[in-house]
């Protein structure tokens, strides 16, 4: 892709994700392009549907995530890596929860994000759980899919909640993670 055309969809990516957290995934298309500063044919050309512009910013947001668990793992003690990179997920959690109903709308475009989703999110938890526990930080049985697991449900399951509530959780489930069996 030319430079320009990749600097574009970065552009409508970054505003349909600003877009959709505040208007929802049905906002008006000229919303999302004026954020942009891009016309509604280049919006079009790389995204013909609603759904595969939607598919493309919850896999954008799912890299940059995942992608996070690296450079954190660069920066911060093995705990304190996996104890930020859970609160970016937490957070992606619950920015998402308004994607739900399209995700789960039955949309072919969608097909493949769980799996997505599941396959960037575990390799990048089981990296920062085995680097704790080689730091003896957590014990060494616990798997990052059931990790995962839980903190989706905690912060799926917040909505209505005091603001703090998954903090709270996600701090008891990082506690558990230090002691034995």
């Amino acid at each position: 892709m030319r430079a320009d055309a990749q600097r574009n969809v970065d552009a409508l990516l970054t505003a349909a994700a600003e877009v959709f957290a505040t208007s929802g995934v049905d906002a008006p298309v000229r919303e999302i392009t004026a954020k942009a500063g891009v016309g509604t044919g280049t919006l079009y050309r790389h995204y013909p549907l609603r759904a595969d512009l939607v598919a493309a910013v919850f896999r954008n947001e799912i890299d940059a995530c995942a992608d996070a668990a690296p450079a954190l793992i660069e920066e911060h003690p093995p705990m304190a890596a996996l104890s930020r990179w859970l609160e970016r997920l937490q957070g992606f959690f619950a920015t998402k929860r308004g994607l739900s109903a399209a995700l789960h709308s039955g949309d072919s475009a969608y097909e493949k994000l769980p799996d997505y989703f599941r396959t960037r999110f575990v390799a990048a938890l089981s990296t920062l759980l085995e680097n704790a526990a080689a730091a003896g930080e957590i014990r060494s049985d616990v798997d990052a899919a059931e990790l995962l697991s839980a903190v989706a449900q905690l912060s799926m399951n917040a909505y209505g909640l005091d603001e703090g509530y998954t903090d709270r959780m996600i701090g008891l489930l990082l506690d558990g993670l230090r002691y034995a069996r």
